[in-house]
């Protein structure tokens, strides 16, 4: 099983450059925005299939948000 580091600071950046907030990121993808924060700290770490639907919405590729 591949391991991977999910970055936080590349959902920031896509954050600030389409002028959205993390709870509007939220209602528009289904996902809790609690998730967020969650990630930002490290507390939880977002499972593939929640990178995908990020990846979607930002039009970019899932290894866009990896390290």
């Amino acid at each position: 099983r591949r391991k991977f580091m999910f970055s936080y600071k590349k959902l920031e950046e896509l954050l600030v450059k389409n002028n959205i907030t993390p709870y509007a990121l939220a209602k528009e993808t289904g996902l809790y925005s609690t998730l967020f924060y969650d990630w930002k700290s490290k507390k939880s770490c977002p499972k593939m299939n929640k990178i995908k639907i990020l990846a979607d919405y930002f039009e970019v590729s899932v290894d866009y948000f990896l390290e």
